[in-house]
């Protein structure tokens, strides 16, 4: 491969940012372009807030394009024909592409996926795979169509997911190993070493936005499962109880055997606070109380006792 490849980056969280800067950096990639979502304001004062992808686009004199919606941005897809890209490479963008989209550069547009196709199309992947208690996710690479991740598959790595790996943990792994795989896909495609699969129409199952009742703790679950919602969403948005009209975000946890009426504090210890589940019991490790930082449960749990024995 005698040219470098041409390619427009699209993409707006920090997970893909790795991707971003090594295709920037590799002697086989010209990255004539960056596609990332509108500021927006953020944290207390709304102070307007920037992409990852957008500060490492500037920070390399790259041009940078914010449409709200670039299936319907007519001008920002003529800039994008302009610089006549071989490649789109999508790694969570945000944003739904059209058919006009997908036919401006040469070759396709490639998105990474992080699951192992067709298992978990949508938009929460990686949450779903640990709620779910699953114990090997992935990462992909496909061909983008108009459907929702039902694209051919170039490439795709298994990763394990251990019983205490939380969403966070996992992140940082999918975004360490998707440089390398997304680079590798678009050579392979130029050199035609690739030869991108048609997806199972078996084993389909959608990975949907999780919503503000999924985050609330059921006790009535079995504590594997809230287990798993604890690790699945922590701190984004993180799972939750009501206790005396405050909102408790549960930050750590572990499974164990105890028994007791479901929701009820059955024991506090210098390791955790333990409360009865529908199946087995679950210690609480470390809390993030409303309007406090994160702490241990059982500092917590010192300061609340008193209302809890009065109830």
């Amino acid at each position: 491969m005698n040219n470098k490849i041409k390619v427009i980056f699209l993409g707006t969280p920090k997970i893909a940012l790795k991707s971003l800067e090594y295709l920037i950096n590799s002697d086989k990639m010209d990255v004539c372009g960056v596609v990332t979502q509108p500021d927006k304001p953020a944290g207390r004062g709304y102070k307007m807030s920037v992409s990852p992808i957008k500060e490492c686009a500037i920070a390399n004199n790259l041009p940078v394009f914010q449409p709200k919606s670039i299936r319907k941005d007519l001008e920002v897809q003529e800039q994008l024909k302009k610089l006549e890209p071989d490649f789109f490479v999508t790694f969570a963008f945000g944003q739904i592409l059209s058919q006009e989209v997908l036919d401006i550069p040469k070759y396709a547009t490639i998105n990474l996926h992080a699951s192992l196709l067709p298992k978990y199309r949508g938009a929460n992947p990686l949450q779903r795979a640990i709620i779910d208690g699953e114990k090997q996710t992935g990462i992909c690479t496909m061909i983008t169509e108009l459907g929702l991740d039902c694209g051919d598959v170039c490439l795709k790595e298994p990763i394990e997911i251990s019983d205490d790996l939380n969403c966070m943990q996992l992140f940082d792994i999918v975004s360490e190993k998707s440089p390398e795989m997304i680079e590798k896909t678009l050579i392979g495609l130029v050199e035609h070493s690739i030869t991108p699969q048609k997806q199972s129409e078996e084993g389909v199952c959608m990975a949907n936005k999780l919503t503000k009742e999924e985050c609330e703790i059921n006790w009535d679950n079995p504590a594997s499962c809230i287990h798993n919602l604890v690790r699945g969403i922590y701190k984004c948005p993180s799972a939750h109880f009501i206790f005396n009209g405050k909102l408790i975000k549960v930050m750590e946890t572990k499974v164990l055997n105890g028994t007791g009426e479901a929701g009820k504090f059955i024991n506090a210890n210098k390791d955790g606070v333990e409360v009865a589940c529908g199946n087995g019991s679950l210690l609480l490790i470390k809390v993030k109380p409303e309007g406090k930082g994160e702490m241990l449960a059982r500092d917590w749990y010192n300061g609340v006792k008193n209302v809890i024995k009065g109830n």
